[in-house]
């Protein structure tokens, strides 16, 4: 969320930027609105004025004439109230603004690789896409899926749902024992107000499923990622600075219809609408974003490094960004089916653009109130991390070569052969 009186201020310049954030409706609107906006705050506050010296004087003659200005006060306030909705819509969805390091662009052509990392294997076969690896165990079954849920849904089965159990544990045994993130198990229903603190909602509406719990309830939605619970905690808080930095970790069922993806990664379980995550979020004080954001990608990076996936690190361009990150690195793992790098993770710093809209603050040492920097990440997309281990770890007979790091989680079993 941002402030209407900073735009104010530095216009030409927030125009600019959006320009490069592909924000495609006329923010001039939003100037005239603001103007609208104070008059009649200004308007309002003249009569009240009056009504209060007229209240003072006491005289019986004026009483009418109090009576027509608290009527007019009313006209207006609910004028302004009407102008203030319109500006809060418009405010509520422009996305934040980019740091200066971002690159500039209107989409992901214009993002700049910044490192690789690992070794591309060499197969002496044709690689299997993961699907094909899954079908072939009968440990995957896409068409069950479809029959008892519909499209974009996958039954896991047997040793391949133990070993997506496994990735699941070994990341959060990792970024708990070594990298110092707290385990939280949270709720997998958000309100529509907890949706709005990290900029789901109103923006990105059609890409959640919407829970009806009975006629009387608030709205409720799935999570679309444990960001949006473990992020808005804090809401509407003054965290105690000695708190800060929090670094919280939870591996959840994440749920999107994937509504701006038709025709994209029908096949397999690269894009489906329930999926395992391992999210990790950091609430920090707003002068260490950066430095958060660092560290939180190497947590990141360390579990790929870990399970020896070869991947590389990018940074994404302003166009390419999400709605509510101010600079943001992906992660993308080597796919050997593919013959191509895919996404496995995103590393965001949301800057103070999150806790205003979550009214999340802190106190410096100075007793000044402050909002909070939040940061996000995946330490990894679980199902992505497994979709990578059954094409990089694949033998030419179908089987399936355990990670060192997973073989504890496994049984200390060497492989996943055909049944």
């Amino acid at each position: 969320m941002h402030n209407i009186k900073v735009i104010r201020e530095n216009f030409e310049e927030f125009k600019k930027i959006m320009k490069s954030r592909n924000v495609n409706f006329d923010l001039d609107s939003l100037l005239d609105l603001d103007k609208e906006n104070r008059k009649l705050i200004q308007e309002k506050e003249i009569l009240e004025m009056e009504k209060k010296k007229i209240s003072k004087l006491k005289d019986k003659s004026l009483f009418s004439k109090s009576k027509e200005i608290s009527s007019n006060i009313e006209v207006i306030n609910n004028n302004q109230n009407l102008v203030n909705q319109k500006l809060n819509e418009i405010l509520s969805s422009i996305p934040n603004i980019p740091l200066k390091d971002v690159p500039v662009g209107k989409d992901e052509n214009f993002n700049k690789i910044l490192s690789k990392h690992g070794d591309i294997k060499n197969f002496s076969f044709k690689p299997l896409s993961h699907y094909e690896i899954g079908e072939k165990l009968n440990m995957l079954d896409f068409d069950l899926a479809t029959k008892t849920t519909g499209s974009r849904f996958v039954f896991v089965k047997g040793k391949l749902a133990a070993l997506e159990r496994a990735i699941s544990n070994f990341m959060i045994d990792t970024h708990t024992q070594l990298n110092g993130y707290t385990e939280i198990s949270p709720p997998l229903m958000a309100t529509d107000d907890t949706m709005y603190g990290t900029g789901q909602l109103p923006k990105f509406e059609n890409d959640q499923f919407e829970i009806k719990i009975d006629a009387k309830s608030d709205r409720k939605f799935l999570i679309p990622t444990a960001e949006v619970i473990l992020t808005n905690m804090v809401k509407n808080q003054i965290v105690d600075l000695k708190s800060l930095p929090m670094r919280l970790v939870a591996s959840t069922p994440c749920f999107r219809k994937e509504a701006g993806s038709y025709g994209k990664d029908t096949k397999g379980m690269i894009r489906q609408h329930q999926f395992y995550k391992v999210e990790l979020v950091s609430i920090v004080e707003n002068s260490n974003c950066k430095d958060e954001l660092e560290r939180m990608t190497n947590c990141a990076t360390m579990i790929l490094d870990k399970l020896k996936l070869p991947y590389r690190k990018i940074i994404l361009s302003t166009g390419d960004m999400g709605f509510s990150a101010e600079k943001t690195y992906d992660i993308e793992v080597w796919l050997p089916s593919e013959n191509k790098y895919r996404e496995i993770s995103s590393c965001s710093s949301c800057g103070t653009f999150q806790a205003r809209r979550m009214k999340a603050r802190y106190k410096n040492k100075n007793k000044d109130s402050n909002f909070v920097g939040t940061l996000n990440g995946s330490g990894l997309a679980v199902g992505r991390t497994l979709i990578a281990i059954l094409e990089n770890y694949q033998n030419e007979d179908g089987s399936i070569i355990i990670p060192d790091p997973l073989k504890p989680y496994m049984g200390n079993i060497d492989k996943i052969s055909v049944n």
